[in-house]
């Protein structure tokens, strides 16, 4: 038993994918952080559009009387 506890300590063929994990978690950690900066801007983007259109009056042209252009 005392030697399966040394070979494991001795064994390093997991020690990449450990690597690989914790590698992994700060990239999606860092991608969380990011989404919720951008998110808040874009939020505020579309209220400010929103109100902007909201204050925004259409006019229409009467076509019908122009005249035809050759």
């Amino acid at each position: 038993m005392i030697k399966f506890f040394k070979n494991f300590r001795k064994d390093e063929d997991g020690a990449v994918t450990v690597d690989w994990v914790v590698l992994t978690a700060a990239v999606v950690a860092l991608a969380a952080i990011a989404y919720n900066q951008v998110r808040q801007g874009a939020s505020d983007l579309a209220g400010d559009v929103n109100t902007a259109l909201q204050g925004a009056t259409v006019g229409t042209i009467d076509l019908g009387n122009t005249p035809a252009s050759d």
